[in-house]
């Protein structure tokens, strides 16, 4: 993975596959993605690899595929980002779009982050530790974000913004790594 992630003016990094999520719309006016929320996902949970959280973000996944999916049937979600275990970025939504990731949601006495959030799903659980190339593709990502919109990037976990709510990334998600490879670039949780 490239040291920064670029982001075309319109918001899409030309290092993902581009897969076009239906779950989305415009964020406020005025609004800007300023914070990067690190989410881990699995599907089923805890297997790694496949399409099936692709077909959740594109609401194509088989509910019927997996006992745990049935929770899942009639979800729109997406992010703007899944970050594979191998570190390969697909990008669904538009960084200047608003996607529906974190749900209820406040950050610094912010409430609904997806107004001005990316998400970035990272495949994993969080009791088993992350990949080394999924850390080094969230700093490229964070270092592109940072550019792309002109100003610093904070970052924060799912968990962080809906505590109580949801647990993502976990324990297993080393953020001391993501803030000393980020340095000054980017502000922490």
């Amino acid at each position: 993975m490239q040291n920064t992630v670029r982001i075309d003016p319109a918001g899409f990094a030309s290092a993902a596959l581009q897969m076009h999520s239906p779950n989305q719309d415009a964020r406020p006016d005025g609004a800007r993605a300023e914070l990067l929320v690190a989410h881990g996902i699995s599907l089923p949970p805890g297997v790694f690899g496949g399409d099936d959280i692709a077909a959740l973000f594109c609401n194509k996944l088989d509910c019927d595929s997996h006992p745990a999916y049935a929770e899942l049937r009639g979800l729109k979600v997406s992010a703007h980002f899944l970050i594979a275990r191998d570190g390969k970025l697909t990008q669904f939504v538009s960084c200047a779009r608003r996607a529906w990731h974190a749900g209820e949601s406040e950050w610094r006495g912010r409430a609904k982050c997806n107004d001005f959030s990316v998400g970035a799903e990272l495949e994993g659980a969080d009791d088993i530790p992350y990949a080394d190339l999924q850390y080094d593709s969230f700093v490229a990502l964070a270092r592109g974000l940072a550019a792309w919109s002109g100003g610093k990037i904070f970052a924060a976990g799912h968990s962080d913004i809906a505590p109580g709510r949801k647990s993502d990334p976990g324990p297993a998600f080393d953020w001391a790594r993501v803030f000393n490879a980020l340095g000054r670039d980017c502000d922490g949780r």
